[in-house]
This record gives C-alpha cells, sequence and structure tokens, in this order.
C-alpha cells in the first residue's frame, strides 16, 4: 500500500475530475441540487408592532396600543426583529388617543357620545320592525317613546301591526320633519291596499302611524321608516291582524276584492266640478268608470266560485252589469241633469245590497264603513285605502 504524500505547496496538481476540462484544476464541479436561499436573509417583523399601530390607528383602546408599543420596542432590541416606526407610531397615536378620552370624560362630551349612540340602536328598533309582525310600546304608538318596544303574536292585543317598511335616502343632514312625514304619506299611503286589500276591514277604530328618524338619529345611520297600523283611541289597542292579501285570503275572496277594489279606484277620481260646472270631465270619468266595470265584469266571467256562493255573487255581479250601463249612459249624456239621473242610479247599483250578500259568502266583512252608500269621492273612500295616512311619530 502506498501513501500519498502530505499536502504542501510542492503537491503536484490534481488529475482532472469528470466534470474539470482538460488542463484545469481545482475541485470537481458539482451540479446545483439546493432550492435558492439569499445569504443575507432579512430579520422578521415584530407581531406586537404591528398589532400596536393597528390599535393605535383605530384609538378603540388607545392604552392597550401603548402598552403593545412599549412591549415591541423591548422584544425588537432584544431579537434584532424588524419594526421599530410601527412600534414608535402605535404607541404615539395611542398616546393622543388617551389624551382625546380623557378631555372627553372631564367635559361629559363621551357621555354625550353614548347617550346619542344609544338613541341611535333604540330608533333602530323601527329598523327591526318587520312586514307583517305587531308590536306594544309604553303608552301606545302615539307615546313617541319606543325604547322599549317588544314584539307580540298579533292574534292577541298589540299597539301596532306593521304592514310597509322603507329606507329613506340622503346624505348626513337630516331633511327635516315635513320631509320625512312626506316621504311616509306617500309610501303608507301606496301599500296599505296591498297588505288590506279590504277597505271595509280599515274601521274607524284603525288609524296609520309612521316611525321614522329624528335629527338626532339621522347622524348616526338611521334611516329606515315602518309603517304601523295602530289603535286609533288613546289608550286602546288592537286585537287580531289586520292582514289580508295573497297570503291570508283564497281565491274566491281574492277575484271579489280584486274587482271591487278596481272599480272603487275608478270611482275615486270623481271630479271635484258639478256636471254643471264641468260636464266634460264628468263625462270622462264616468267612461273610466265604465271600462273599470267592464273590465271586473270579464275578468270575473271564467270564475268558478265555490258552493254556495255563486247565487250571492251571481245576484251581485247582476248589480254590477246594471251599473256599467248606467255609467255608459251618464258618459253619453248631453246635459247635466241627464248625467245626475244615470249617475245616481250606476251609485246605487254599486252600493246595492247583494255587495253585503256576496261578502257574507265568501267569509269577509259585512259591516258597511260609513262611506259606504255615500255618492263623493272623498266621503265614499274616505282617503287612500280608507285610513288617514300621515300620523306621524318619530322614535
Amino acid at each position: 500500500m502506498s501513501i500519498p504524500p502530505p499536502p504542501g505547496p510542492h503537491q503536484p496538481p490534481a488529475a482532472p475530475g469528470p466534470y474539470q476540462a482538460p488542463g484545469s484544476y481545482g475541485p470537481p464541479y458539482q451540479p446545483w441540487t439546493q432550492g435558492y436561499s439569499p445569504i443575507n436573509r432579512p430579520a422578521p417583523v415584530n407581531g406586537v408592532a404591528i398589532a400596536a399601530l393597528v390599535l393605535g390607528l383605530l384609538c378603540c383602546i388607545p392604552a392597550l396600543g401603548l402598552v403593545l408599543g412599549v412591549i415591541a420596542l423591548v422584544q425588537i432590541r432584544r431579537r434584532g426583529e424588524r419594526g421599530t416606526a410601527m412600534a414608535v407610531v402605535g404607541a404615539v397615536l395611542s398616546t393622543i388617543g388617551l389624551a382625546l378620552w380623557a378631555a372627553a370624560l372631564a367635559t361629559g362630551a363621551a357621555t354625550d357620545l353614548w347617550d346619542g349612540f344609544r338613541e341611535g340602536v333604540s330608533v333602530g328598533t323601527d329598523s327591526t320592525l318587520v312586514e307583517g309582525r305587531c308590536y306594544v310600546a309604553p303608552g301606545g304608538m302615539g307615546d313617541g317613546d319606543l325604547y322599549d318596544i317588544d314584539e307580540v303574536p298579533c292574534a292577541g292585543e298589540h299597539d301596532g301591526e306593521v304592514f310597509h317598511t322603507f329606507t329613506m335616502t340622503g346624505g348626513s343632514s337630516f331633511p327635516g320633519r315635513a320631509a320625512v312625514s312626506d316621504a311616509a304619506d306617500e309610501a303608507c299611503s301606496a301599500h296599505i291596499g296591498e297588505y288590506v286589500m279590504d277597505a271595509w276591514a280599515v274601521t274607524d277604530d284603525v288609524e296609520v302611524f309612521y316611525l321614522g328618524p329624528t335629527e338626532d338619529t339621522w347622524r348616526y345611520g338611521d334611516r329606515s321608516v315602518a309603517c304601523v297600523l295602530g289603535g286609533a283611541q288613546e289608550g286602546k289597542g288592537l286585537v287580531g291582524s289586520l292582514r289580508l292579501d295573497a297570503t291570508t285570503l283564497d281565491g274566491d275572496q281574492l277575484a271579489f276584492l280584486r274587482a271591487q277594489s278596481a272599480v272603487d279606484d275608478a270611482l275615486g277620481e270623481e271630479p271635484e266640478m258639478s256636471p254643471r260646472g264641468d260636464l266634460k270631465a264628468r263625462r270622462a270619468w264616468a267612461g273610466e268608470v265604465r271600462g273599470a266595470l267592464s273590465a271586473q265584469l270579464t275578468a270575473l266571467r271564467g270564475h268558478a266560485w265555490s258552493t254556495g256562493a255563486e247565487g250571492p255573487v251571481a245576484a251581485w255581479l247582476k248589480d254590477l252589469r246594471t251599473a256599467r250601463d248606467e255609467w255608459a249612459r251618464a258618459a253619453a249624456a248631453t246635459d247635466a241633469d241627464t248625467f245626475a239621473a244615470h249617475c245616481g242610479k250606476g251609485w246605487e247599483s254599486v252600493d246595492a245590497d247583494s255587495t253585503v250578500g256576496a261578502r257574507r259568502a265568501l267569509g269577509l266583512t259585512t259591516t258597511p264603513p260609513k262611506w259606504f252608500g255615500d255618492h263623493g269621492a272623498g266621503e265614499r273612500r274616505g282617503g287612500e285605502g280608507g285610513a288617514s295616512a300621515g300620523g306621524g311619530l318619530a322614535v
């Protein structure tokens, strides 16, 4: 066995390796087998410094942000981590936040702010009011103090039943009570007929209220308005739901009420001027009533009424056909006296006793409202939907 000579400055060059070019010297080239790794890796960012910066920016818990900033500086110095600037900025912002909170407590501003926020959340009760649900409130719906409003079953006694909700739009400036009232009047009047399709069911004991934002709650984002059916008499609530729509009515009831509603809508457009004052306008109105009656008679012609309702409904339809013919003659009248004669007969046929008989057979309210039988748009219809909207309450 031969012993290789010790290494030294006079050691002969090694033979070329398998990856060396002939005539080159040094260790053979090794192929790359590792992933890339930078020589100088940056120090990690301190997590506590990040938390301190976030809390400092939010100013929600300034004391905690200040404490975390100090802890982060100590850890950064000991561990050699990054994040000194974030820790310092977080600590400074937290210090400013502490000073502002101290000033607010000293002047009572913090209490006012919380009171305003609490009021906004309480007014949020009307944002949580849901269509079709009933509620009780201290002193009734007319009290205005709805902080303790509670939902109750509609079958029992309650102060109000929500029939429509909507959200107002607008900037940070409160539009004023009049604007809120106008928006509520328009929306509530337009939707009460959808919720209570039977105008006879809205008696004089029922009034329409609205619950909307005030100037104070508007600042905290309250934009919701609720239309509510409540008791018209102070201290007297309602019992049972007033909802009469497609979710609660059967097919016969829906067909009857849709026909009656369409005719009543046409009758409600009665001009203010008398036939002698504006016969042309009166004739045009009579033509619209005749058209509504004709359309509803056509729509009801193919309806199959339930057993027991055919006879009373047939009598009602017969009176509607008579009314259609009388309104057609009124539309063609050439003088005020002729118009008045046919118009009166048309009203009598529309308001005939057969209406009550059909209602009884269909299981609908049979007590005529005060306007039934009165030949006047305002008296007969009792306003939009048969109830006075706009009894505005600000919560």
